[in-house]
């Protein structure tokens, strides 16, 4: 993977900018919070109905696949992103019980940029984590050697 560059640094605060905007705050609380359908069926006839919600999840979703096209074309070193934030992560698991109806009735590839990156994402934690956790071991394993 290539080393992160200014420019990624400047699109990384860019998109935290975005994510500030007071209604896109709003979209992802209530995303978070209170969106719990039951299905793409419920999507479908309770949120896309030009309401705040239909607004509030519109503007959430498509905010999680642009971050997740940046990503995966390598216009954002996925790294630095990934080092910064989990919530893709959790966004990600409200549509994991929907987006098969969703694909089923709008186009199969829907939200595909948003779902890669979350996986590339949980990989590169549980890469993270098994690299700290063996960093953390090697120092004590050195003073157990030396104690011998």
């Amino acid at each position: 993977m290539r080393k992160p560059t200014h420019a990624d640094a400047e699109l990384l605060l860019r998109l935290y900018e975005i994510r500030r905007d007071p209604e896109l705050r709003r979209a992802r609380r209530w995303f978070l919070t209170d969106f719990q359908p039951s299905g793409w069926p419920e999507i479908k006839a309770r949120y896309l109905t030009h309401s705040d919600e239909d607004r509030w999840f519109r503007m959430t979703i498509s905010y999680w696949e642009m971050v997740g096209t940046l990503v995966n074309r390598g216009v954002l070193h996925a790294g630095l992103f990934f080092d910064h934030t989990g919530e893709d992560i959790v966004t990600w698991e409200r549509c994991a019980g929907w987006i098969a109806g969703a694909r089923a009735d709008i186009r199969a590839n829907y939200l595909c940029q948003f779902e890669k990156m979350v996986r590339d994402h949980q990989a590169f934690r549980a890469k993270s984590i098994a690299a700290f956790q063996a960093a953390k071991q090697q120092p004590a394993a050195a003073a157990r050697r030396r104690r011998r």
